[in-house]
Order: structure tokens, then sequence, then C-alpha cells
């Protein structure tokens, strides 16, 4: 008797844990790469919740499109001006697909000179944190399978058109991932202090230079690995620029009580000539 009540409890906690991983953006954090980087105490610690944000979209919406294997995909919007054949994909930091994103997407959208379709790839699945535990948590148990299909579906909605990559922390990882699952599709890709990619098969098929913004006062992106990384990109053939700013990690983001105004201004200029460039390429 005992054995079968063992057995019906066994069964029920399974079930019970498949549904909730189902209903889930995360599974279970794997502690390698990014992931292990989030749980870190430090980490967490050097990121302060975000400021307050009074905030309504002018230009862009919230829109859906179909993700293979699952449910509909997210991003926020901002149509161009006009006729393009060009599209930036904007990667959120660990916080998720905040206010503090979409501002930004419309805001690059403006910079690029409003002849580009700018998508804000919601990774999280409608989720955000406005905590470092909450955010933490949802970047530990992102699963890396999602978060592809979501990107792949996202470059099928766009068909033809020509593709380039921005995004910071967690996001600038994924805005390399975007480039290389772009192909030939991919024009550019901004980094910034994204964990490099250490894998030289995951590099391999990359298309695209890359522009990486790294902070000197970086405790969590060592410069070594950044330089290797820059190294195994170069080996593809394309192009690696390396920017350094004496700043702290995520300086660039205005929701951090250490936004780096004037380093972040640079940064931009920068990123913001890097993607025109490239942008104009046919």
């Amino acid at each position: 008797m005992k054995k079968i009540l063992l057995s019906i409890l066994t069964v029920a906690l399974f079930v019970a844990n498949g549904n909730t991983n189902a209903q889930s953006c995360c599974k279970k954090p794997t502690g390698k790469g990014m992931q292990a980087l989030a749980l870190n105490k430090s980490f967490k610690a050097a990121h302060e919740a975000p400021l307050p944000i009074n905030y309504s979209p002018e230009k862009g919406s919230m829109i859906q499109f179909p993700v293979a294997g699952g449910k509909e995909g997210n991003a926020f919007f901002v149509p161009a001006t006009g006729q393009t054949d060009n599209v930036l994909f904007v990667f959120h930091e660990w916080w998720g697909l905040n206010d503090y994103i979409k501002k930004e997407a419309e805001h690059l959208q403006t910079m690029l000179g409003g002849n580009v379709d700018v998508y804000a790839i919601d990774l999280y699945d409608g989720n955000t944190a406005v905590t470092p535990d909450e955010a933490s948590k949802l970047m530990s148990g992102l699963d890396p399978v999602r978060a592809e299909a979501i990107i792949n579906g996202a470059i099928q909605k766009i068909g033809k058109k020509n593709i380039a990559t921005i995004g910071w922390c967690m996001g600038g990882s994924w805005s390399f991932t975007g480039a290389v699952l772009a192909g030939p599709k991919a024009l550019g890709c901004v980094m910034y202090y994204g964990f490099p990619e250490k894998n030289a098969a995951k590099i391999k098929p990359l298309r695209c230079d890359v522009l990486y913004v790294r902070a000197n006062q970086d405790g969590f992106i060592k410069a070594a690995d950044v330089t290797e990384f820059g190294t195994k990109v170069k080996v593809t053939g394309h192009g690696f620029d390396l920017r350094n700013y004496d700043a702290v990690h995520a300086f660039a983001n205005p929701s951090n009580p250490k936004y780096d105004a004037k380093a972040a201004g640079d940064a931009e200029v920068v990123a913001i000539k890097f993607l025109k460039t490239k942008l104009t390429r046919q």
C-alpha cells in the first residue's frame, strides 16, 4: 500500500511540475554562462532596482508573431516612417521588456533617421522584473531553446529584410545570438557589455561585423574573455570594434542609479554611426 501511495505521489508531483514549466518562460537554472552570472550574489548586488519612469509610447505598440513549437512571441514594434528593407532587433536587459526598453526602441528609431523598422523582442514572454531577485530568477531560468525560437519567429516575420541587432548586458549576448541566427540577413551587431560567446563553433556562422562596448570597471565581464571573443569573430572574416569606457557595468542604462550620462552619450554616438553605416549597405 505504501509503494502504491508513493508512486501516486511521484506521478502527481511530476505532472504538477510539468504544468508549471509549460506555463512559464523559464526552466530550472542550469548554472552555466549567463545563467550562472545571474545567480551570482555580487552581480545581483551591482544591479539596483530600476528608477521610476513615466512613459507612454508615441510611435510603437506591442505585437505578436508566430513561434515554432510554442505560443506566440511578443515584441514592441516601432514602424519606419516610410518603406524600408532594414530592421533593428533590440534585446532587453535582465529586467525584461519594460518601459525603458520601449522608450529606447523609439529613441533608436529616431536617431537612425526613421528609415528602419525596430522590434524590441520580448525573451521573457510578458514577464518583467522590478527587483534584482526577480530579474535573477528570470535571467537564470531563461530557456535558450525558447529564446532562440522567439528570435527565429521574428526573423520569419520580417521576411527578406536586412537585420541589425543591439542589446545590453544579457541582451548584449542575445544581440550576438540574434545576429548569428539572422545568417546572410545580418548587417551588424552591437553588444553592450554582453557575456562573450566562448564556443568557436557558435561564432563561426557569423555573417556581420560586431561593435562591442565594454566598461573598464566591469567586474563580471573579463577583458581577456572579450579579447578572445574578438579574435574568434575576426577569424570569421568580419570586423570586431572594441570600445572601452571608464565606467561600471550597465553604465548605459538610464534606469540604473549609477547611469553614466557622459560615457553613455559617447557610446551611443559610436553605436548609431556603426548602425547607420551597416544599415545603408544593400
